[in-house]
């Protein structure tokens, strides 16, 4: 049988619930040094989130205190996010060196924003926290993560009895085919890995520690196999819809080499998921038996 498996953990997120700061935050690059620390400004019409529209919170790229809303958010046209309200004791203002502007920080961590402009006449809120994207990260209301490492049944099994998941469903993602079959998919018709999509609760487990155990379920250092399972379709691979993820799938892999693991894992784009077969589904609990190339091993 030829098994690749992906992961794509979907969340529900409710901020009021969740500790956004739990994660370890990566180190800052230089150029986001240069806006977060030394106040600078990122060019108009540039930044990640300034057409963005996905539903969740926007958090401070330095500490992952949650800033805004996405509801909060409007188009002001001035090529940076905007937004009309902020997380209440979340921002400071403080004022511009300029002398004539009107700073907004992070209240946690002192981190430079943007600035804040009054009586413009955008909202009925009447204000504009204009900020620069890369100074925040995004915490989206359905947050997707990829991973594939093997038989889709395995970790399916696996991933449904870890505490703060809520649903596992396998499927196919990766390829260049639409609605791959079982059987496109074993006879490398379409590219495609098969695939879990994860849906669980981020107050009681992260994303991080659920990639933690993608790693402690399969053996990241096989090349387009695991265990009896051989083929391309089996790589180990993990598919980011977030710069977040992508940083915290690329800190683990680090790890894990600094640990003397030759990791084979690669780190991709995600592509779109598609359920597999009904009797694809619940596999291991239907069956009543335990994964043939799936087990727990510790590496972190």
């Amino acid at each position: 049988m030829k098994r690749v498996v992906l992961i794509i953990l979907s969340l529900y997120f409710v901020m009021e619930n969740t500790d956004l700061n739990a994660q370890k935050r990566t180190p800052l690059t230089e150029e986001e040094k240069r806006v977060i620390i030394d106040k600078g400004t990122e060019r108009p019409f540039t930044g990640e989130f300034y057409n963005h529209k996905e539903k969740g919170t926007y958090v401070c790229r330095q500490c992952g205190a949650p800033l805004y809303k996405s509801d909060f958010k409007f188009d002001s046209g001035c090529g940076w996010p905007s937004f009309d309200d902020e997380i209440p004791g979340a921002v400071l203002r403080v004022p511009d060196a300029d002398g004539h502007r009107t700073e907004i920080v992070c209240a946690k961590c002192k981190g430079h924003l943007g600035h804040v402009f009054l009586g413009e006449g955008f909202t009925k809120k009447n204000t504009r926290h204009c900020v620069n994207s890369i100074s925040m990260d995004f915490i989206p209301s359905e947050s997707i993560a990829i991973f594939a490492g093997g038989c889709f049944w395995g970790v399916e099994h696996l991933m449904q009895q870890q505490r703060g998941v809520l649903s596992v469903e396998s499927g196919y993602t990766g390829g260049w085919t639409k609605n791959p079959t079982y059987f496109d998919v074993c006879n490398k018709r379409t590219g495609h890995a098969e695939a879990v999509k994860i849906t669980f609760d981020p107050s009681k487990i992260s994303y991080e520690s659920l990639a933690k155990l993608f790693f402690e379920i399969h053996d990241p250092t096989q090349i387009n196999r695991q265990g009896p399972d051989i083929g391309e379709q089996y790589r180990s691979e993990i598919f980011y819809n977030s710069e977040d993820e992508k940083r915290i799938a690329l800190k683990l892999i680090d790890e894990l080499k600094a640990k003397g693991f030759k990791v084979s894992t690669k780190v991709t784009k995600a592509s779109e998921f598609y359920k597999a077969e009904d009797y694809h589904q619940d596999y291991y609990n239907k069956k009543g038996t335990q994964p043939y190339c799936h087990s727990y091993v510790k590496r972190f």
